[in-house]
């Protein structure tokens, strides 16, 4: 216990780390848009979003799933065929990235119409998004590399990847925002310098006597990326299906208040961003941890290491509902730079209401995450999926239609409550044990394990 406890901690913290740094430069974003552009900016920053979390998505099922398979493969000594799902994952990744790019120079208007841009924020969201999606291919490689590195027994410089890229886009963001006065074209392209600056530090793995990673060009394989695919689509569906509930919770309150409204919900959009963030740190920390212990059919560390996840996840929720409860006028303060009481009023009883949530929503991420770490993938897929708008955007229409802006709020607690259960009643990691063999996990041997 005392090993799995140090190795998780280890682990965990430096993810956290790496992901707060992500979060603090997307708060920073909103701040700065805040004081210089005001609820419009705001506003625009809210609808582009969801187009950012797809090449988000698109990065971490591809990391996750194929540093999953690396990590498992890995574990049991197969380094050759470990370094063929690197070597498909990353080239795959840059060609997608390129993609996402080319719609993003030639189609990022009609995105912004599709979003929900009005006359009076669509300039300001699409500048945004054909800024993003241009350096598309940094994003997405810089995601999917993270995982690798970290799986590659390297979680100190994931993290400073993350953290120094945050910190440069944070100044970056200020410099370009003010006193170069670029307004939105400025908060993305700060943005977007962010993987570079991450990239430039994860290479610094491949010269480290640690280093198993060896990229080798080759033709793709349909079958070696649609089992990376398979087993990371969790995390793309998960940010996926935040960029569709974004979208829908965008049109619903913007039917009930107007851009005021969705002032109101960047606020906590933005905060909910920081503490999904956290859990999700949490989760990814422990993803090789959960993955070696697979591999190496060590069913008490698999789970020490699943309970120790589910308990920060907790813990963390609690501390962040009672600190924004307390401080919460301050926080909408910062971000509400007219003063309107309008707007501070829905974003009070959003934040009081919405966050009960993350009680539910911490260990649903973390439960997701064993699923897809231990190689059930369709298991993953399922509740990323339920987790997504199948649940909640027809909860969100009806109780918004009874109880108006705190139906939106509480449709979330209801959804992630509700999927906590459902979980609750289908895990069981000693169905993963062999019969006679007390202690050994059940792996089956798909493809990978066929191949000498």
């Amino acid at each position: 216990m005392q090993r799995s406890m140090k190795l998780f901690f280890k682990y965990v913290s430096l993810n956290m780390l790496g992901m707060l740094g992500i979060s603090f430069y997307i708060l920073a974003d909103t701040l700065f848009i805040a004081q210089a552009l005001g609820p419009v900016g705001i506003a625009s920053l809210n609808l582009s979003i969801p187009a950012f979390g797809i090449i988000h998505g698109f990065g971490l099922m591809l990391g996750l799933g194929g540093a999953t398979r690396y990590k498992i493969l890995l574990s049991r000594h197969k380094t050759e065929q470990a370094n063929r799902v690197y070597s498909q994952t990353f080239l795959f990744a840059v060609i997608m990235g390129l993609l996402f790019m080319v719609v993003g120079r030639f189609g990022a208007e009609i995105i912004a119409q599709i979003m929900g841009a009005d006359a009076e924020t669509m300039e300001m969201t699409t500048v945004y998004l054909r800024t993003i999606l241009t350096f598309a291919p940094f994003f997405v490689v810089n995601n999917m590399l993270l995982s690798f590195v970290r799986n590659d027994g390297d979680p100190s410089l994931a993290m400073y990847g993350m953290v120094i890229g945050s910190i440069i886009n944070v100044i970056l963001d200020y410099i370009f925002i003010f006193p170069m006065q670029l307004g939105m074209f400025g908060a993305s392209l700060a943005t977007s310098v962010s993987p570079i600056i991450s990239l430039l530090i994860l290479a610094i793995h491949f010269f480290k006597p640690v280093n198993q990673l060896k990229l080798k060009v080759q033709k793709i394989e349909g079958w070696i990326i649609r089992d990376v695919t398979h087993l990371g689509a969790s995390a793309f569906i998960n940010e996926l299906s935040a960029s569709v509930v974004l979208f829908a919770f965008n049109l619903i309150i913007f039917s009930l208040e107007g851009n005021n409204g969705l002032a109101a919900y960047g606020i906590i959009a933005n905060i909910a961003f920081v503490v999904m963030a956290l859990f999700a740190g949490v989760a990814q920390g422990a993803q090789p941890l959960i993955s070696e212990s697979y591999g190496l059919q060590n069913l008490k560390q698999m789970k020490q290491v699943l309970t120790l996840s589910l308990i920060t996840t907790l813990v963390l929720s609690l501390l962040v509902y009672g600190g924004t409860a307390l401080f919460r006028d301050p926080i909408i303060a910062a971000f509400n730079s007219e003063g309107s009481s309008h707007i501070a009023g829905m974003a009070t009883n959003g934040l009081l209401l919405y966050f009960i949530g993350f009680v539910f929503a911490g260990m649903n991420t973390i439960l997701t995450s064993y699923f897809g770490a231990t190689d059930q993938p369709n298991r993953a897929l399922a509740f990323s999926l339920l987790r997504g708008g199948l649940i909640i955007i027809p909860l969100a229409l009806i109780l918004s239609r009874l109880l108006g802006m705190n139906g939106v709020w509480l449709s979330y607690v209801l959804t992630e409550a509700l999927i906590l259960l459902i979980i609750a009643i289908v895990i069981d990691p000693n169905k993963r044990i062999r019969k006679g063999k007390p202690g050994r996990l059940k792996i089956r041997r798909p493809r990978w394990m066929r191949i000498r």
